[in-house]
């Protein structure tokens, strides 16, 4: 059955990502983490939910395979400016022992999105999959994977030995409680840019299941700026903690606050009860900046994304 995203159905797919994190980390899609959904969904849901729809594939009770697609829509951004999106972008997950799903999953969006240019990212780990994939005529993106591609990595660290994180003088840690929700919205867009999000965002964000104000960190300058910031998706099924997003204002990059946030957010995670952290990145050679960073504080390389194409 075909319908709109609801928010039912997202806590079922991020239960699904936690059976297959259990079993086969590499083969969690990039877009299709625990934490990845709860901000995808969050932050989109009020303004673009009525461009998404999903089907579901069950085994029983269990949640065995989803198609999220996104059709086009008009996308209104922070500094005003409208972006249209013309093509379907398909979010998927498949479990393992479901493999063969994949066919049913790609005809549905075939179905779905009848007529567009058609763009999806399964993982580099799934052999199978992307053979069915080439098999329906999809086709590596050039674009996406060129030296200043799109591509993703997913990176990964365990949590038994932690730096200590440290702040420039006159920078200190805050938490989006303490610091309030414009000031939390204000420090994503700062390191952002003209990006679709909002007030209204962050609540639909606030307000996932998922999401936990104790592991929303903030630095603030010595100004009372919000200088960098960062959210932790904590799946306590598999005690792994997720960054997603992690941003710094551009006037404070090369400080050392990064690195600092990511410290201090591994060790307040790891008080929750996180053995293990991810998160990702950019992964072509022309975006070394985050992946460097990440890497410096012990992240290595765990799985990537294959962006596909099919022409309308």
């Amino acid at each position: 059955m075909t319908d709109l995203l609801t928010a039912a159905d997202v806590l079922l797919m991020q239960e699904l990502a936690q059976r297959i994190t259990a079993v086969r980390p590499e083969l969690v899609n990039s877009d299709a983490s625990y934490g990845e959904l709860a901000w995808n969904w969050g932050k989109a849901h009020a303004a673009q939910g009525a461009s998404w729809v999903r089907r579901l594939w069950f085994a029983g009770d269990d949640l065995v395979a989803w198609g999220w697609a996104q059709l086009p829509r008009s996308v209104r951004r922070s500094d005003g400016s409208v972006k249209d999106i013309t093509g379907a972008y398909l979010a998927f997950q498949v479990h393992p022992d479901h493999a063969g799903l994949v066919d049913e999953v790609i005809d549905w969006f075939a179905a779905t999105a009848d007529g567009l240019e058609r763009t999806a990212l399964p993982g580099a780990a799934d052999k199978f999959g992307l053979e069915r994939w080439a098999a329906h005529g999809y086709r590596p993106d050039p674009d996406g994977l060129g030296d200043t591609g799109s591509w993703t990595q997913l990176n990964e660290r365990d949590l038994e030995v932690l730096e200590k994180p440290v702040l420039p003088d006159g920078f200190r840690f805050r938490t989006a409680a303490e610091a309030g929700p414009e000031a939390a919205v204000q420090a994503h867009l700062d390191a952002w840019g003209a990006i679709a999000y909002s007030r209204e965002s962050y609540e639909g964000v606030r307000t996932t299941p998922a999401y936990r104000g104790d592991l929303h960190f903030l630095v603030e300058a010595p100004d009372g700026t919000m200088a960098a910031s960062a959210i932790m998706w904590f799946d306590e099924a598999n005690k792994t903690a997720e960054f997603e997003p992690v941003g710094t204002h551009p006037d404070y990059r090369r400080l050392g606050l990064g690195r600092a946030m990511l410290l201090h957010g591994m060790d307040r995670a790891r008080a929750a009860g996180a053995t293990h952290a991810t998160v990702a990145c950019l992964g072509a050679p022309g975006h070394p900046s985050a992946r460097g960073l990440y890497h410096s504080v012990g992240f290595r390389e765990i799985s990537r994304d294959v962006p596909l194409l099919k022409p309308a």
